[in-house]
Formats: C-alpha cells, sequence, structure tokens
C-alpha cells in the first residue's frame, strides 16, 4: 500500500509535468476510440440503409451499380425493366410485395423517384425505421410530390409549394416540365438516409411529364417545328413522309410486305409491351414470403432467358462495397494507432526526463530502505497510473463528445452514430494503451536502479 501512496504522491508533486503527459494519453486513447466508433457508425448507418428486403432487381448489368442507383440514389441506370416483367416476377408465388422505383428526373440536383404507395409501407432502414411523414400525407395524384427532409429544408418548400421538375438526373438536367407543375402534398421524417434527398411521385406521373417524349424530343420542340439544318445537311423529309434509313440499316419494306418484326416473331416483345402501356420500372425492391427462397427466386431471376434481369441480395451487396471502400477505414485506424504511439513515447520521455530532477529522491529511498524491486514497482505504477488515467480520459471525452455532437453530426452529414457500449475492438486498444503504460516504466525504472546511491547523493555544478 505504501508503494502505490507514494507514486500518487510523487505524480501529485510534477503536477505540470504529470497533467500534460495524462491530457497526451487521453487525446491518443480518444482519437483511437473515436475513429472506431466512427468506423461502427459508419457502417452500421450504410448497412441498415435499407432493412427487411431480400432481393433489389434490375436491368441485367454490375451488382455495385444497381446497388448504388436504387439504394443510394448514386449513379445512372443504363437500362429499365419492363412493365411486363415487372408484373411477371411481381405475381410470382415466392413474391409476398414490391417496391418499384421510375427514374430518370431530378429538381435542382435531387432525384425523383416515382414509387406507390408500397414504399410508404413497405421500405425500412435501420433497425424498424419507417417511412413516416412530418407534415402531410403521401402523393396520390400525377400532379403531387413528396419531399425527403434535406429537399424542403434546403429549399426552403413546405407543403402547397408548387415545383417543376427537370428532365434529367442530378447534374445533368435537360429542360423543366414546366408544363405540369407539381404540388408538394408531404414532408417525410428526417431518415439519415438516402430517403432525406430525394423527392417521391407515383408512377403515373413519371408516364404524365414524359408524355410526348416518345422520340426524345418535348413535345413543345416538336410543335414549334425542327430547326433549320445546319450547312450541308440533309434536308428533312416531307411531312407524311417516312424518316430515312439510318447507315447500314435495312432498307424499307415494300407496301404490303411483311415487316421483318412480324416475319421473325410470333408477337411484341417485353420493350413492345412496355412501350404500349407506358411504364418503364428502373428497379425494385423484393420481399419474400420464406427468406428460405430467397437463394432460390434470384437464381431463377438471373437465368430467365425472356429478359434479362440482375437480382441482388442487399446485405451481400452492402458487404462487397464496404469492402472496396475498407481502405480508407483502415488508413484510419492506422493514424489512430500511430497517434496513441506518439502518446506513449511522449508518456515515457516525460518519465525518462524527470529522472534527473529526481536523484536525490531515489538516493533518498535506497538509502532509507527501499530496495530495487520497490523502486521499480514506483515508477512503474506511476507509469501505469498516467497510462490508466489517460485511458479514462480519453474514453470519457468520446462519450462527452457523441452526447454534444451526435445530433449535430446527424443534422449536417447524415451520420448516426450510436451511443454504446465498448465493444471488443475498443476495449482491446484501451486494454493495450494501459499495459504499454506499465511495461515502459521499465525502462526509466531500470535506469534508476543502474544509479548508484553516492550518485544520487552528490551534489552536481
Amino acid at each position: 500500500m505504501l508503494i502505490p501512496l507514494l507514486a500518487a504522491k510523487s505524480l501529485r508533486n510534477r503536477v505540470l509535468t504529470s497533467t500534460l503527459t495524462l491530457l497526451s494519453i487521453a487525446f491518443s486513447v480518444a482519437l483511437l476510440v473515436g475513429v472506431e466508433n466512427v468506423r461502427v457508425g459508419v457502417r452500421e448507418s450504410f448497412t441498415n440503409t435499407i432493412r427487411g428486403t431480400d432481393l433489389i432487381v434490375g436491368a441485367r448489368g454490375g451488382t455495385l451499380q444497381l446497388l448504388l442507383y436504387a439504394v443510394f440514389g448514386m449513379g445512372t441506370p443504363t437500362m429499365n425493366v419492363s412493365s411486363e416483367a415487372y408484373e411477371r416476377w411481381r405475381r410470382h408465388p415466392a413474391v409476398a410485395w414490391t417496391i418499384p422505383y421510375a427514374l430518370g428526373d431530378s429538381h435542382r440536383g435531387y432525384r425523383v423517384v416515382g414509387t406507390t404507395d408500397d414504399f410508404y409501407a413497405r421500405y425500412r432502414y435501420r433497425r424498424d425505421g419507417r417511412v413516416t411523414f412530418a407534415a402531410g400525407r403521401a402523393p396520390a395524384t400525377a400532379r403531387e410530390v413528396a419531399l425527403g427532409s434535406e429537399v424542403a429544408e434546403r429549399l426552403g418548400y413546405a407543403v402547397g409549394t408548387t415545383v417543376a421538375l427537370t428532365h434529367g438526373l442530378r447534374g445533368s438536367g435537360i429542360m423543366d416540365h414546366d408544363d405540369t407543375p407539381f404540388t408538394v402534398v408531404g414532408v417525410l421524417d428526417r431518415t439519415t438516409t438516402p430517403i432525406d434527398r430525394s423527392l417521391y411521385v407515383t408512377l403515373d406521373a413519371i408516364d404524365v411529364i414524359h408524355e410526348g417524349w416518345e422520340q426524345g424530343v418535348p413535345p413543345g420542340i416538336a410543335a414549334a417545328g425542327a430547326p433549320p439544318p445546319m450547312p450541308g445537311a440533309a434536308p428533312p423529309p416531307m411531312p407524311g413522309a417516312s424518316p430515312p434509313p439510318m447507315p447500314g440499316a435495312a432498307p424499307p419494306p415494300m407496301p404490303g410486305a411483311e415487316s421483318p418484326r412480324a416475319a421473325t416473331a410470333a408477337g411484341p416483345t417485353a420493350a413492345d409491351t412496355a412501350h404500349a402501356d407506358g411504364t418503364q420500372i428502373t428497379a425494385f425492391l423484393v420481399g419474400t414470403r420464406n427468406r428460405f427462397e430467397t437463394l432460390r427466386l434470384q437464381r431463377e431471376m438471373n437465368t430467365d432467358l425472356r429478359e434479362p434481369v440482375s437480382a441482388v441480395i442487399p446485405g451481400v451487396a452492402l458487404a462487397e462495397l464496404w469492402r472496396t471502400l475498407g481502405y480508407a477505414e483502415q488508413g484510419l485506424r492506422v493514424v489512430s494507432i500511430f497517434v496513441v504511439v506518439v502518446g506513449l513515447i511522449g508518456m515515457l520521455l516525460a518519465l525518462y526526463s524527470s529522472l534527473e530532477a529526481r536523484r536525490r529522491e531515489m538516493a533518498i529511498l535506497r538509502a532509507v530502505g527501499a530496495g530495487p524491486r520497490k523502486i521499480v514497482a514506483l515508477l512503474v505504477l506511476e507509469s501505469g497510473f498516467l497510462a490508466a488515467l489517460g485511458a479514462l480520459l480519453g474514453v470519457g471525452l468520446v462519450y462527452a463528445l457523441l452526447a454534444l455532437a451526435q445530433g449535430p453530426i446527424e443534422r449536417a452529414f447524415g451520420l448516426y452514430l450510436p451511443m454504446r457500449a465498448l465493444g471488443a475492438v475498443e476495449l482491446a486498444y484501451v486494454g493495450l494503451v494501459v499495459a504499454a503504460g506499465f511495461v515502459l516504466g521499465v525502462v526509466p525504472a531500470y535506469r534508476a536502479y543502474r544509479n548508484s546511491l553516492a550518485d544520487g547523493l552528490s551534489v552536481r555544478l
């Protein structure tokens, strides 16, 4: 009991040096534990963006590309899924529900999503987070829109505001649909997911705003007439005439002849059917009746030859994407470990350099009967005390910062940092820091042991 008491009093006598060393360890541990906490929070926020969905289905393509544009609102889909294919899979015996998405428009940089009421009833995020409304209701007609919380906050919109959508995705819109204004009828609650950064309309609204765009030209421009041809360009076709064939295309059939499509197909294709009823689905989420049927349904979708689609399991795709982004995560961890190492080295230097001022103290302790083991134990306990107190202070600092900054970080960056107990990794880090503090105390203790009693009692000029 005497040695711990002496160690505490010794640290108190060197209050400035002890405090600086303690703060150095505390900040190092706070950074290490804080980075790990942020890493876990980012991963949980990332993986919990979508929950309870068994499959994400879209046109045939890459897994990550489908995940990014269907869930995170990033990237551009290359193709759509026809309404025939969507209806066929929606009626599959293994499918319990679907949430269709129709993308392709935006508003001031925010993506517009055409969907159905199943989105508000079925979509889940985090544990059991549901899509709810802070104000208003879900769109019910083709001229109504609901806003994510970030859209409403950043643009200053509220229920009753009139907005015009833009043809094309964010950053690449080519024309506003001013002829079909939309009225805001609802504002969603904050979810800290990509839902906050989107506008939601009905599937019928997507068809309405693109009516007359079948040839890729807005109806207003088509009605106004084509612009004059460029010098050297072919003259425009006469009214009622067929457009000239593309280079290398087959010549048009003679009057009364059977068309090539009719000659080679027994009926309309999926693309024809989708064009006929005017509905194109970019992607859709699937919930199965039984989780055991998910893999079988995924294989059936991915091998279907009638219309190629890609079906991915959200958890598998999220894990693959997280592995792709894992390099930055490991980089942050390495930097924080180096900071802790620097803090421990600073503690070692502080203890080692203080021995010069404590020569007489060590010599007096040895003169009154303190053996080498007690001298070593004294210095090792001082080092361990500093490391343990610094680790505890660092952990407390992390929780204090979380309590103060959790809300602002969530509102500013959409990053949810949960207030949770230390995990196995954080406890291992704290334990290693404390153990390293005790081990590093052996270095100054060995030097103090090697110093002779006469050297400590002699006066140096």
